[in-house]
Order: C-alpha cells, then structure tokens, then sequence
C-alpha cells in the first residue's frame, strides 16, 4: 500500500459524564447561549446565510430524529444487512433533497459496500466537493449498547451518535438547508459514506477505490467525523496508521551453550535488541509512534494474524528458537512514514550472532499532512464559526486524531479539513454520548462554509 500513497502524494455517558466530558459540556452550553440571544443581523453573515441558519434551526427536531433512528439501526461494520439499511434511510433523505445515489457492493473487499450521492447541475460553479461520512459502528448486534436514549434535554447516548452517524445527520442536514436556499442549484459536490471505515475490507484498494475515485475529481474535502469530539477544534493533519511484523529465528540448543559461536544468542534476545534499537533511534521523533502489541517468543510458537495472538512453547534451558512481534506504525506523513520504515527495517538486520530477523509492513491508511491548503480550511471555518457567534476553532493536535478515511484524500485535494460532526465523548465505548445542540451548531458552521466557498469561487476573477 505504501507505493499507493506516494501516488497518491504525487497528485460519557451523558448522566454520569467523564471530567473531561463534563467540561465540553458547560464549555460548549456556555458558547451557544451566549451566542443565541444575538440577533441575526448583529453577526457578520448575509441575508442569504442568515436564512439558512433559520432553515436549520426550523428543522432541529426532526434532525434529532432522525439520527435516532439510525441510531436505533444497528451497523456494526460486520451487519453488513444493518449497514445497509442506514445506507437505504440516508440515501432516501438525499434524494429527496435532488442527488442521485448509489449503494455499492462491497463483495469484492468482503464488506456490505458504501453510499455515493452525487449534485450535478449543469452551470455547476465553484470547486467540486467531497463530503465524507460513514456509515457503520463499533458495535456489532451481540453488543449491549443498542438503543438511542436521551438522558437530559440537551444529551443523549448510543452507538454511533457521534462516531459518526451524527456526522452524517450535519452532511444531510446541511444539504437539505442549501436546497432550500438554492445554493446546491450551482455546485457540484459528491458524498461518499463508507461501509467499513471503523474495520475496512480488504484489499484495501478495493475497500477505499470509491472514495480515492470522488477525491481525485474533487478540489475539497470535507470530512463529518466528531475529530476530539470538541466542536472548539477541527482537524486538519492525522497521523497514518499502517502494521509490522517481525519474524525471528534463532539457533535451539541448551541453554548452558548459550552465547557460544556456534549457538548465539537465541531469538528471544534478538527480539529483545531490535525494538530496544528502534526506541533509541526513533522514539523522540515527533509525531511518530510505534507501538509492539503482541509478542510470542519460544521453542516453537503459533502465531494467528487474524487474532492477534498465539502461544508459545519452551524450557527455561532451551536456547528459543523463534520469536513474533506485531504492532503499529503511526506517522505524520509519507515522507517520515518511508524514513521509519527503513530504518527500522535496517536495524532489524543487524542481527545477534546466530539469529536473523525479518520485518514486513502491511498496507494500512495514509497521513494526512498539515499542508497549507488545510490551515487555509481551518481558518475559513474559524472565521465562519466567530461570525455565527460559536467561537474561535482551532486545530487539533495529530496526536489525538487517529487514522480516518479523510486521509484517503491526501494528495488529491487543494484542501482538506475534518472533525466537523457534533460533539459529545466516548466514542467506541458502551458510554458513547453527544451534545445535541451541537448537532445544529455544526450544520450551521458546515452549510456556511460550503457557501462561502462557492460565493470565493464565483467572486475571484
């Protein structure tokens, strides 16, 4: 998968909240009643944004519900029929609103496929969109957690209400706000929400074909996912996230021939000595983390990818013959992704007297790299949020956004900004809540920018 990245280069539960949880609530309630009571005309938006605002707020119940209601749906990424119909549901909602959609089939990546929504019009203006979402969740149908269920009047838990079905409530909303506006009458805009984002299909070019497709005709992404789940911030770099294994072997004899020439220091110890060189060579680099999961070492081992684990055998007096690690490799871009791969494909060759060692990388997401088109992004949507009232955005530390289908887009877009879901907390957790009024905060924050970049479009010379 690396080669695909160059060229792609080329071109809480909320009645019993955590304390940070807690915080982001009173923080963000603070924000948006100092903001409501300020007249439309008093912020720096247009007669035109402010009719959009009012459409959204008009609309803030039936939002709600329906986000309940695929809530309610269950689409763990392996219900392949669950994410389906949270597909179906959505895809209603945008061809209501005048896109044409499409439910792909995702049997050749072994998942149940993605939903693309496209806005056409002829006289189109302005840059080509791509808005991002997906559609399925942590929580397969043997888990607990299940159900929406509202626990204030301003919160509410369930699977996925913000990672990311609430996400895809903004996109949906937003659109249905532009409609009415008559702003999507001129502009092109693609959305793709994926089936298997929280466990992708494999390949993984398969799985994520659709997605590089719309990115490599668009101009700009923007991705609905809840980022730190802080609506204060937006994402505009996250780190790839790709696997390693390393295999090593080593000569058996007792344990009393030990370090001898023709015996070594066994595989245990060679093991031992590459993850110690790989932190003290790479440990200190910023934003890059490697991180050994799993370790099975012995006489004789079984190792089994698919979970993760294995078992081992061996003496006390018996020199190991064979040792497995795996774990992950998370760096900021695809130049320090290919520096850390190499190094640390060199220090496992240094080998211990009579051992060996090899290390192999799986394909896996891509960074998103903090170029300038994303800053440009990012202060667009800051400026957008202070005129509506909310407050200064800033960005997120990469050190806290994982890998995300956003970064599919690397490369291919001008610009490219994510983590404009609703906020809330616990996501991947049977505590998984959302704020609602953030729902409607972040349509309104998400409908105005798209604007604003049409209006920048149609005004440059």
């Amino acid at each position: 998968m690396i080669s695909g990245f160059v060229a792609r280069r080329e071109r809480v539960h909320a009645d019993r909240p955590d304390r940070a949880g807690a915080r982001l609530v009173a923080a963000v309630m603070v924000t948006l009643a100092a903001a409501q009571p300020r007249p439309l005309s008093a912020q720096q938006i247009s007669r035109e944004e402010a009719a959009v605002v009012r459409a959204i707020d008009a609309r803030a119940d039936q939002a709600i519900a329906l986000l309940e209601r695929i809530v309610n749906i269950n689409s763990g990424t392996m219900n392949f029929e669950g994410v389906r119909r949270v597909g179906r549901d959505l895809a209603a909602q945008l061809e209501g609103i005048g896109f044409r959609v499409e439910l792909t089939d995702g049997a050749a990546f072994g998942r149940a496929g993605h939903l693309i929504a496209r806005n056409t019009p002829a006289d189109a203006a302005g840059p080509h969109l791509l808005l991002i979402g997906h559609l399925d969740t942590v929580f397969e149908p043997e888990s607990p957690f299940q159900t929406f269920t509202l626990t204030s009047d301003s919160t509410a838990t369930g699977p996925g209400v913000v990672d990311m079905k609430g996400g895809d409530v903004v996109i949906v909303e937003a659109m249905r706000a532009l409609r009415q506006a008559g702003v999507l009458d001129h502009l092109r805009i693609t959305i793709v929400m994926t089936g298997d984002e929280e466990r992708s299909g494999s390949p993984l070019d398969a799985s994520k074909a659709a997605l590089v497709a719309a990115a490599r005709d668009a101009d700009i992404a923007i991705a609905f996912e809840n980022g730190d789940s802080n609506p204060k911030t937006a994402v505009v770099a996250r780190r790839g996230s790709t696997g390693w294994r390393v295999d090593v072997t080593g000569t058996p004899a007792h344990s009393s021939q030990l370090f001898q020439p023709e015996v070594g220091s066994g595989a245990i110890y060679e093991a031992a000595r590459i993850l110690t060189e790989w932190h003290r060579a790479l440990a200190g680099e910023p934003n890059l983390t490697f991180n050994p999961g799993v370790i099975v070492g012995g006489t004789s081992l079984e190792y089994d990818a698919a979970r993760s684990g294995g078992s081992a055998f061996g003496k006390s007096n018996v020199v190991a013959e064979r040792a497995t690690i795996t774990g992950d490799l998370r760096s900021i871009s695809i130049e320090q992704l290919e520096r850390s791969r190499a190094r640390m494909a060199f220090i496992a060759r240094q080998n211990l007297p009579g051992t060996s060692a090899v290390v192999t990388f799986d394909e896996g997401y891509p960074p998103l790299e903090p170029t300038a088109g994303n800053y440009r992004m990012l202060e667009l949507f800051d400026q957008v949020s202070r005129d509506l009232g909310f407050g200064p955005v800033t960005a997120v530390n990469p050190r806290n956004a994982g890998a995300a289908d956003v970064s599919f887009t690397a490369g291919l877009v001008e610009m490219a900004i994510d983590g404009l879901g609703p906020g809330g907390g616990n996501d991947h957790t049977v505590d998984e809540w959302i704020l609602l009024p953030t729902l409607a905060m972040q349509t309104k924050r998400a409908a105005i920018l798209i604007m604003r970049l049409t209006r920048a479009a149609a005004d440059s010379p």
